[in-house]
Parts: structure tokens; C-alpha cells; sequence
């Protein structure tokens, strides 16, 4: 899935550039044909001007004039041999009694071109400062204009055929959730029906204790289930109590050489609006993705900080590690090193903390070969509609 993605972004990224390419060479390239016959046509007019200039008081000056009248688009500036401006053509005529403005411009024009000479009679001279008309200026930017348009087109097609796409993933997932745990009900419901059958005829037992237990964390994660794509409701819950009963749960059901230690806040008590099912359901994948970073041999240590409106909880493993550059891919659906599963763990993870908590879960620290830390942050007080009842 995530190969797909890096191709089709690659594809777009080439069609953009190959577009752009081919735009600004076609339009540079009429862009220096344009500027070439420009500068034929004023030299033509600094020509005509020029016979006119020395024509007989008989000679038909038609053809001059009308030389010099069909130049209606290139700027141009007439200065005589001491350098004072005698006229201009094609120059805005609200700027035309600014004298700096036409000293800016004249200096424009000796930098953009060479100047035409005039000669006129008892050897004088006039000199045609010129520069390139607006509509070639306007050609100029057209390419990048119109690549950057490409490229927002781009942009908005790419973003929203994957907001579609990650649209249509979420309701297959949330369709498929609810129906696994309407499947699991069933079987759950007779569970806990022959386990209390079971009570009446055996006297106490810890192995039917954790049978139950097993049931109703099967009962539980037949919740959690059903709560994918609906928002879940939060409470005041006391993390450390909650965090507790998670390691013990998972201590029994973890191989016998995985140590897990605890730390909680040196507070009694931290509470903070969490939904109990979906936060214990985090603590589990984490926990169990160290598990296999360590191949069943290692420690578990989870920490609690408490903060005044914030609170951090760390899971740390002594497994193998993140390579830095998939600190940020490993939360992506799909993400695995398992040989098995479907790599949706840390990011259903990731989506319970932040979209459904507010929160914000990322990789703290880790070290190649000698493991990982996970830090959660979760708020105290939220702009969230929280149940106020105390679990």
C-alpha cells in the first residue's frame, strides 16, 4: 500500500515537471522570437523616423508616417545628443510629468538594450532607447504561471482522491469491527454463562478465576470493537489504578521471562478523561509489540509523570529498536515487521490517543539493540464533553 502511494505521488510529481518543462520551452522559445521582432521594429521606426527627419518639403512622407503610427505596444524614449528626453511613445501618460520615474525608465532601457542612432542633418544626432513591451513581459511569466496552476491542480486531485480513499478504508474497517464484535457476542454470552455453571459445581479455583477473567477480557474487547468509528465516552478514570490493572492482567499471560515493573506517580491518585476500554486496549498493543521486539526475553517498565494540566505515561521495552527514519511510518496502516498480522496495531493506537483522546502518542527515544520508549500525553482538563462519574 504504501509502495502505491510513493508511485502514484511519483507519477504526478513527473507529469507536473515534464508539463513545466515543455511550457517553458515552447513559451522561451517564443519569447526570443517575439523579442527579435521587436527589436527589427524599432529599429524600422528609428529608420523611418530618421528619412522623415531628413525628407524634402515634396516628398511623400506617407509611408513614414504610417511606420511610425504602427508601433502601438514597445515603450520607447527619443533623447537628443545631450541626453535630454525630446519625446516617448507607449509610456503611461499619467507618468509622464514624473522626472524620475523617466530617469528610472531611461536607465532600464540603456541596461536592457543598446540604443538606436539617429542621424539628422548638420550632424546631429538623436538616440531611441526602447524595452520590451508589457504583452512579452506578460508571455515571460505565462509558464510559471500556468506550472503553478498544474501543480495546485495536482496537489487538490491527490489530496482528494486520498481523502477518498482513506474515507472508503474507514468505513470498510469500522463496517468490519462492528460485525467482529457482533460475532464474538454470541460465543462470549455462553462463556460466562457455563463459567458460572462451573461455580456452582467446583469450590474455588484460581484457575477458573482467570478463566473468567479471560472471558470478560474477550467480553471487553468485543467493546472495543463496536466503539470503532462512533466517539467513545470519556471519564474521569484514576490512571494509576487503571495502568495497575493492565500489567497484572498481562503479567499472567505473558511469557515468564517478560518482567514487567510499574512506576506509577508518586501521587495517589491522577485522574484524567480517558475511555477505559479504548485507553487499556492501547496499553495492551504497545505492551505486546515489545513483547515480540524482544522474542519473549526482556523488561517492560511503565512510568508515570504528572503535570499540572498534562500527564506522560512511557512504556519502555529492551528490544531491538526503531531506525530513526520509521519513527513516524510505523503508525501508518499497514506497517509491520510480523510475518504476520495486518500492521494496523499502532495505528488504531495512534488514532484512539489523538482523535479520540486528544492526546499525542509518539516514539520518545529509541536505540538499535537495546530498545524503545513510547510516550503518551494526555490532557487533565479537555474541551471535551466528559462523563463526571469517578471509575
Amino acid at each position: 500500500m504504501q509502495n502505491q502511494k510513493q508511485t502514484i505521488k511519483l507519477i504526478l510529481l513527473i507529469f507536473a515537471i515534464l508539463i513545466g518543462a515543455f511550457s517553458l520551452y515552447f513559451t522561451n522559445g517564443l519569447v526570443k522570437d517575439l523579442k527579435s521582432e521587436e527589436k527589427k521594429k524599432i529599429a524600422l521606426w528609428a529608420k523611418a523616423f530618421q528619412e522623415l527627419q531628413n525628407a524634402d518639403f515634396d516628398q511623400d512622407i506617407t509611408l513614414l508616417s504610417g511606420i511610425l503610427s504602427d508601433n502601438t505596444t514597445v515603450p520607447v524614449i527619443l533623447v537628443d545628443g545631450n541626453g535630454e528626453i525630446i519625446s516617448t511613445l507607449n509610456i503611461d501618460s499619467t507618468k509622464l510629468q514624473n522626472k524620475k520615474y523617466l530617469g528610472r525608465l531611461l536607465e532600464q532601457m540603456r541596461e536592457a538594450y543598446p540604443p538606436i542612432e539617429i542621424h539628422l542633418p548638420q550632424n546631429q544626432k538623436n538616440y531611441v532607447y526602447y524595452k520590451q513591451s508589457t504583452l512579452l513581459n506578460k508571455l515571460f511569466y505565462y509558464p510559471f504561471i500556468q506550472v503553478a496552476i498544474i501543480s495546485l491542480f495536482i496537489l487538490v486531485a491527490y489530496l482528494a482522491f486520498s481523502a477518498s480513499k482513506r474515507a472508503e478504508q474507514d468505513r470498510v474497517w469500522v463496517g468490519m469491527s462492528r460485525e467482529t464484535a457482533h460475532q464474538l457476542g454470541t460465543p462470549i454470552s455462553s462463556l460466562l454463562a457455563w463459567i458460572e455453571l462451573l461455580k456452582l459445581r467446583i469450590s474455588e479455583d484460581s484457575l477458573l478465576q482467570e478463566a473468567e477473567k479471560d472471558v470478560l477480557r474477550l467480553k471487553k474487547i468485543s467493546q472495543r470493537f463496536s466503539k470503532i468509528g462512533s466517539v467513545p465516552e470519556l471519564k474521569l478514570a484514576d490512571l494509576n489504578h487503571v495502568l495497575s490493572d493492565v500489567v497484572e492482567y498481562l503479567k499472567v499471560r505473558s511469557p515468564r521471562k517478560i518482567i514487567y515493573t510499574f512506576y506509577p506517580n508518586e501521587d495517589d491518585e491522577i485522574f484524567a478523561p480517558i475511555n477505559i476500554e479504548l485507553f487499556e486496549w492501547v496499553i495492551e498493543n504497545l505492551c505486546k509489540n515489545a513483547i515480540d521486539a524482544m522474542s519473549g526475553l526482556g523488561n517492560i517498565d511503565i512510568t508515570v509523570t504528572n503535570h499540572i494540566q498534562i500527564v506522560y505515561i512511557d512504556v519502555s521495552d529492551t528490544g531491538k529498536g526503531i531506525h530513526k527514519r520509521a519513527y513516524k511510518t510505523i503508525f501508518q496502516p499497514g506497517y509491520t515487521t510480523k510475518k504476520r498480522g495486518w500492521g494496523l496495531g499502532l495505528s488504531l493506537t495512534k488514532r484512539i490517543i489523538e482523535e479520540y483522546h486528544k492526546g499525542s502518542i509518539f516514539v520518545k527515544e529509541s536505540e538499535l539493540g537495546k530498545g524503545t520508549t513510547f510516550r503518551i500525553v494526555l490532557n487533565k482538563l479537555q474541551n471535551v464533553k466528559v462523563n463526571e462519574e469517578v471509575t
